[in-house]
C-alpha cells in the first residue's frame, strides 16, 4: 500500500445503539475504515530510523572521547600543569553538554547513570589502582592512612552535616530540610568523600613528581575513605526517616556498628576472593592459554565488586584489597606475556573509565536539568568542606607525628597544608548525590556537583604550584634511587620486608613469624617469585637448554613436547638476536 492511498489518520470508533439492541460500532469521523489491517512497515522504519540516530549518537561520543585523549596527550606533551587532564575533559564536556541541550530533546545518553558508574566505569579503575600500588609505601603508612580516612571522614562527616542542617535552620540556607538532621547527614558523608578518580588523575602524573609519602597518603586516603563515605551514607540512609526524623539514643552506637562491621567484611571478602583465584591460577595449567587467563583475571576483578555489593559490603574496599592480593601472589603465576598484558589492559580500562567519568560529569551541568540551581547552598557547603578538611587533617596529623621517632616520617606543616588542599571531590560524590532521597535531591545535586568542578578545576589546576611551593616535588635523582632500592631488593607483601623503627624491633617477632609463613607457606600454594606455578614446574621437569651460538635451543628430554603450543614435538629454537 503506498503512501498516497493511506487516510490521513486512523478514525475513532464510538459505539452507536441501534433499536435491535445490539451494539454495532461505526465510525464517527468522515472517512471510511480502511478494507485492510495497516502493515508493519512504519514500525520497522521507526526502529531503523531510532538505530541510526542511535549510531550517530555513538560516533558523536567516540569523537569527543578521542579529542579528549588527545587533549590530554597535549597537556602531558607540552606540561600544561595548570590544566589536568580530568579537568579538561570536565570542561569539554560541559560544552558538550550544552550543546545537545540546545539541539537535541532526547538526553538519556547524555545523562549521567550512577549505576552505570558503580558496576561498569568504577571496578577497574578501583582494581588498577590496587593492582599497580606500590605496597611498600602503602602499608608502611597504613596507621596514618587509616587514620586520615576512617576518623578524619567520620569528623568532616558530622562538621560538614552539622553546619548545614545549622545553617539551614537559621534561614542562610534554603532549598532543604529544617526538621530532619538525617537528611543533611547524608550529604556530610557523600560531600566527604575524596574520590580517587579524581585524585588519581592528578597526582599520579608521573611528571609532577610528586614526594612518595604524601602521595601514599593522599592516595590511600582516597581510596579507603570514599569506601567509607559510602558506607555511612548507606548506613544513614537505612535510618533516614522523613516522617519521624529524630534519632533514637540506641541508633548512632548502631550506626558505626554498622559502619565498622561493613568495613572489616569487605576487606575479607576481597582478600578470600583474592586468594581463591590465587590457589586456581596456581594449581592449574591455564598459563599455557594467555586468552583465558587475561579473560578470568578480568571477569574475577568484576566478580569481586558484585558479590561485595550483593551483601550490601564496599565493592570499592573489597576489589582494592583483591588486587592488592592478586598482585602479590597471582602475577606470578600468571604467563610472561600475560602478566605484562593484564597490566596494560586495566591501565587501559581504567584510563578510558575515567575519561567517560568526567565528561559525563561535564555535561551533567546542563543535561542534569536540576530544578533547583541554589548558588548560596554551594558556596556555603563548599565552606564547610574546607573547614571540615582542615578540621581533620591539622589536629589527626599532629597525633600521628607523636608516634613516628624519625623526622624523616613526620608529616610536616607544609604536607598538611598540601594534604589539606588535596582534598579534591569527584564522580563518587557526585553519584551519591543522586541517590540520595526526599524532595530536595535537586539542590544537593547541583550543589555536589558545583563543588566537584570547582575541586577539580581549581584545586587540581593548582596542585603542581602547590607541590613546588611546598617543596613536595622529588628530584630526578631520589626517583633514580628509589627506583634502584627497589630493584635490589624487590618487592615483598606489605609490610613483611620494610624499614621498621625501634619500637617495631622490639615487638617483630610476630611480623617475623608473619613474613615466614607468607614466604614458606602462603607463596608455596598461593603464588610467589620463588614458588614456580604448576604448570612452570611440569615443564621445568621436560625441557633442558642448551645455548649454542648465540641461539637458545629447548629440547624435550623425552624426544617431544607434547604442550608445544602448535602440539608438534621435536626442539624448539628461540633467536636472540
Amino acid at each position: 500500500m503506498s503512501n498516497a492511498t493511506l487516510p490521513p489518520s486512523f478514525p475513532s470508533w464510538e459505539p452507536t445503539w441501534q433499536p435491535s439492541s445490539q451494539p454495532s460500532f461505526q465510525p464517527s469521523s468522515e472517512p471510511s475504515a480502511p478494507t485492510s489491517l495497516p502493515t508493519w512497515e512504519p514500525t520497522l522504519m521507526d526502529a531503523e530510523e531510532q538505530h541510526e540516530t542511535d549510531a550517530f549518537e555513538v560516533v558523536f561520543l567516540n569523537i569527543i572521547l578521542i579529542i579528549c585523549v588527545f587533549l590530554a596527550y597535549f597537556i602531558k606533551q607540552y606540561k600544561l600543569y595548570f590544566l589536568p587532564e580530568s579537568a579538561a575533559t570536565m570542561i569539554i564536556g560541559v560544552i558538550i553538554g550544552g550543546l545537545v541541550t540546545f539541539f537535541l530533546s532526547d538526553l538519556t545518553l547524555y545523562q549521567f547513570s550512577p549505576e552505570f558508574f558503580f558496576f561498569v566505569l568504577l571496578p577497574p579503575i578501583i582494581f588498577e589502582a590496587g593492582y599497580s600500588l606500590e605496597k611498600q609505601h602503602f602499608f608502611t603508612n597504613i596507621g596514618a592512612i587509616t587514620l586520615y580516612a576512617v576518623f578524619g571522614t567520620i569528623i568532616s562527616t558530622f562538621f560538614v552535616g552539622g553546619l548545614t542542617y545549622l545553617f539551614a535552620q537559621k534561614g542562610y540556607i534554603t532549598g532543604i530540610s529544617t526538621t530532619n538532621p538525617m537528611e543533611s547527614l547524608l550529604f556530610g558523608a557523600l560531600i566527604s568523600a575524596v574520590d580517587p578518580v579524581a585524585t588519581l588523575s592528578i597526582m599520579n602524573n608521573p611528571e609532577l613528581q610528586c614526594n612518595k609519602l604524601l602521595y601514599s597518603l593522599v592516595f590511600g586516603e582516597s581510596v579507603l575513605n570514599d569506601a567509607v563515605a559510602i558506607v555511612l551514607f548507606k548506613t544513614f540512609r537505612e535510618y533516614f526517616d522523613p516522617e519521624s526524623p529524630d534519632l533514637s539514643e540506641w541508633d548512632i552506637p548502631k550506626v558505626f556498628l554498622s559502619f565498622f562491621s561493613v568495613s572489616v567484611m569487605s576487606i575479607v571478602v576481597g582478600v578470600l576472593l583474592g586468594i581463591m583465584t590465587s590457589y586456581l591460577y596456581k594449581h592449574t595449567s591455564i598459563s599455557n592459554y594467555a586468552n583465558l587467563e587475561s579473560t578470568l583475571l578480568f571477569l574475577f576483578c568484576y566478580f569481586c565488586y558484585a558479590v561485595a555489593e550483593s551483601l550490601g559490603l564496599s565493592g570499592i574496599m573489597a576489589l582494592f584489597f583483591n588486587g592488592i592480593i592478586l598482585s602479590h601472589y597471582n602475577s606470578h603465576n600468571l604467563s610472561e606475556g600475560s602478566r605484562h598484558a593484564s597490566e596494560q589492559i586495566f591501565a587501559t580500562l581504567a584510563t578510558i573509565s575515567e575519561t567517560i567519568v568526567f565528561l559525563y560529569m561535564g555535561m551533567g551541568a546542563f543535561t542534569g536539568k536540576f530544578a533547583n540551581w541554589n548558588l548560596k547552598f554551594s558556596l556555603f557547603t563548599m565552606l564547610f568542606c574546607v573547614l571540615g578538611r582542615f578540621l581533620n587533617i591539622i589536629p589527626l596529623s599532629r597525633i600521628l607525628n607523636n608516634f613516628r621517632r624519625k623526622q624523616s616520617e613526620k608529616i610536616g606543616c607544609k604536607m598538611q597544608m598540601v594534604l589539606w588542599f588535596a582534598g579534591l571531590r569527584g564522580a563518587i560524590a557526585y553519584a551519591l548525590a543522586e541517590n540520595m532521597p526526599g524532595e530536595n535531591k535537586s539542590t544537593y545535586v547541583s550543589g555536589t556537583l558545583s563543588i566537584c568542578m570547582i575541586t577539580t578545576v581549581i584545586c587540581g589546576g593548582f596542585t603542581e604550584r602547590i607541590l613546588s611551593l611546598a617543596g613536595m616535588k622529588e628530584s630526578d635523582e631520589s626517583i633514580i634511587d628509589d627506583e634502584e632500592i627497589e630493584d635490589e631488593e624487590g618487592e615483598s607483601l606489605m609490610i613483611f620486608d620494610r624499614p621498621r623503627t625501634d619500637i617495631e624491633k622490639r615487638h617483630g617477632g610476630i611480623k617475623d613469624a608473619l613474613a615466614q609463613f607468607d614466604k614458606n607457606f602462603l607463596q608455596v600454594y598461593l603464588g610467589g617469585d620463588k614458588a614456580p606455578s604448576h604448570a612452570s614446574k611440569r615443564n621445568n621437569n621436560k625441557v633442558a637448554a642448551n645455548i649454542t651460538n648465540g641461539e637458545i635451543e629447548l629440547e624435550d628430554l623425552k624426544n617431544g613436547r607434547k604442550d608445544h603450543p602448535e602440539g608438534k614435538s621435536g626442539p624448539r629454537i628461540v633467536h636472540l638476536t
